[in-house]
């Protein structure tokens, strides 16, 4: 396999590849440092990398993993060749490169499936047309001359010089 380029700051881009390795050692994968040495790069993030037999998706499959799991649209996914796929695969999320650009350099035994994209979120919201949302629109309370914080402090202090006043009346 020929070397895949990672664009910097990559976001949402998803790897699938096949593991045609034994067991063993598609397990080893999941070690620190393993992936990294496969894939020929350094520092990957290893939660950003899932490895798994593909008999542990039991009735929802690599088809579904993806689509409902990675939110992978069901137009990038061709479910009759993910539902040929067996053994182990690999799942490289973008974040694993955590936003640096990269030369994939793959070990033979790591067969690209695909390259597919997640979902993104729609954070686009349309125009509010209800009155409420207009500037403006709230009801305007009318400015008060009197403010009745300076009311109540003033009475307060009227009440303080009485007793004051008082106590020195008794103690003279």
């Amino acid at each position: 396999m020929s070397d895949l380029t990672v664009a910097p700051h990559e976001r949402g881009v998803i790897r699938l590849f096949a593991l045609d390795m034994r067991p063993e050692e598609a397990k080893f994968l999941r070690e620190p440092g393993a992936a990294d040495q496969i894939l020929g790069v350094e520092g990957l993030d290893p939660d950003q990398i899932d490895i798994f037999p593909v008999s542990d998706l039991e009735d929802l499959g690599l088809y579904g993993y993806l689509n409902e799991g990675c939110g992978v649209s069901k137009d990038e996914l061709d479910q009759e060749m993910l539902a040929g796929i067996d053994g182990w695969v690999m799942v490289l999320r973008s974040a694993a490169f955590h936003d640096r650009a990269t030369k994939l350099k793959p070990d033979p035994r790591l067969r690209l499936i695909g390259l597919y994209t997640e979902e993104a979120t729609n954070w686009a919201g349309g125009t509010i047309k209800t009155e409420s949302a207009k500037p403006y629109s709230a009801p305007q309370t009318p400015v008060s001359d009197e403010n009745p914080r300076r009311i109540g402090s003033a009475v307060l202090a009227v009440i303080i010089l009485l007793a004051i006043g008082g106590l020195l009346w008794l103690i003279l």
